[in-house]
């Protein structure tokens, strides 16, 4: 089955321009416009963001940022990438997660993007971004912008036939960073009780990149010292230090289970099944192959799966969530409200299970219950596609028009299609009641909007 077709069943896809970095303070209309084959997608599930959670929490302490505010996301990317754009996120590609052997490979990574936010670079990135952008022309500025955001190659096909220098000079402000970064890291994971092992471990992944020519390096080590240096750093650091840590059956257990739900609607559903059996934890094990089957089609086997998982963990949110995804998906209705209910009763405030709960009450056609989940769901997380999607056909179907279309501008503004933004967003205005939120927010949406035409414009 394409992956494609895979994800559209497993997980939320949230459509999220790679080049929207706040950290580089440029106006996302003037991004979305310029780079548009930029966008990328996020792969959305509450299982998997809080397993993550789980993972970074010591480190996130450690680092001393917020651990309700800074959220892992991961991307819909298989390539070995992992980077910050904004103080409130650490974006990291599937492609790491499944690559990565150990949790404490997986915590080195986080603790690494934990540095960026912790130490500053994100405000001296946009300093350096404006320098070199006062000296380059628009291909070179749009390459830097992308680079900041991972985007190696296309950063690489950006900068094509334009002044390469201003990208040279801010990738080498950046390796700097690099450095700095993971010195910091290894000074978190110590504090954390995390091996420093798994950073070691991580940079051996990479002895050689930079032997490859750069059409061939992964684009993790791009902007990065190189990885001879960066593995002679981290074992100093484990020599120096020693390794005090014990293993963490938290971390094993929630690394595991990120790694089981991820593979298990990425790969195949054969793939699955050969490898579930190798699983330890029963409940994970179970929980695969109800995704394996689930993709097969088969709901007796797919329910019964996840079920024996609920056995084990009666009390998990995340499982409840799966069962009642499962069954909406196969038309099962009033079964798949009653899941995500109880799923909703155990994590009364997670936003992906809201939003899936208030789904499946849309599907079923309780309007008004549906629209009370979703906009509890949507006052937590502004920034899911499919939630905002769903939250503007329960405002029109509960006969609330205006909002429904203030919503449908803010959905069409974070794809990047500024033009339908504004279309919707004027339709809100003239609906809704003058300084409403509603009111407000399509204001900006417009305002957005207009200021994308107008640069547009300019360019031409």
């Amino acid at each position: 089955m394409p992956i494609s077709h895979v994800l559209a069943m497993a997980f939320e896809r949230v459509s999220r321009l790679a080049s929207i970095p706040a950290l580089l303070l440029v106006a996302v209309t003037w991004i979305t416009s310029a780079v548009p084959s930029t966008a990328q997608s996020l792969i959305r599930d509450p299982d998997i963001e809080y397993g993550l959670r789980e993972l970074a929490f010591p480190v996130l302490r450690a680092a001393g940022l917020n651990t309700n505010r800074v959220k892992i996301i991961v991307v819909n990317d298989r390539t070995f990438n992992a980077f910050v754009i904004d103080y409130n996120a650490i974006y990291v590609n599937y492609g790491l997660i499944l690559s990565v052997e150990s949790p404490e490979m997986l915590q080195a990574v986080i603790a690494h993007e934990a540095a960026h936010i912790a130490n500053g670079h994100l405000a001296r990135r946009v300093e350096n971004l404006r320098a070199a952008n006062r000296n380059a022309g628009l291909g070179t500025a749009l390459a830097l912008i992308v680079a900041a955001a991972g985007g190696g190659e296309a950063a690489a096909g950006i900068a094509a036939g334009t002044q390469s220098a201003a990208l040279r000079s801010f990738l080498g402000h950046t390796r700097a960073e690099e450095s700095s970064a993971d010195q910091s890291a290894a000074s978190y994971l110590r504090w954390a009780g995390i091996s420093p092992a798994g950073m070691v471990a991580l940079h051996q992944k990479f002895v050689g990149q930079e032997l490859l020519s750069e059409a061939n390096q992964d684009p993790y080590m791009r902007s990065h010292p190189t990885s001879r240096e960066r593995l002679r750093a981290a074992e100093a650091n484990l020599e120096q230090f020693g390794d005090w840590s014990t293993m963490d059956p938290n971390a094993e257990y929630w690394f595991a289970r990120v790694k089981g739900k991820l593979s298990a609607f990425l790969r195949s559903p054969g793939w699955t099944m050969r490898r579930a059996r190798e699983e330890s934890a029963p409940d994970i094990r179970l929980m695969r192959e109800a995704a394996a089957y689930h993709q097969n089609r088969d709901l007796a086997n797919a329910r019964a799966a996840i079920d024996g998982a609920l056995e084990i963990r009666p009390d998990d949110p995340f499982y409840h969530e799966l069962k009642g995804q499962i069954l909406l998906e196969n038309r099962q209705i009033s079964e798949a409200v009653t899941a995500y209910g109880k799923a909703v009763e155990m994590a009364p405030n997670d936003a992906l299970i809201l939003a899936g709960y208030g789904r499946a009450l849309l599907t079923q056609g309780q309007m008004k219950s549906a629209l009370q989940a979703l906009e509890k769901a949507r006052a937590r997380d502004f920034q899911n596609i499919r939630l905002l999607q769903d939250l503007s056909v329960a405002y029109a179907r509960n006969g609330n028009n205006g909002m429904a279309s203030a919503v449908t501008a803010e959905r069409f503004a974070l794809q990047g299609r500024l033009d339908d933004a504004g279309i919707h967003a004027k339709r809100a205005i003239g609906q809704l009641p003058v300084g409403s939120p509603g009111w407000q927010r399509a204001q900006d949406v417009l305002i957005a909007s207009e200021h994308a035409k107008k640069q547009k414009r300019k360019r031409k």
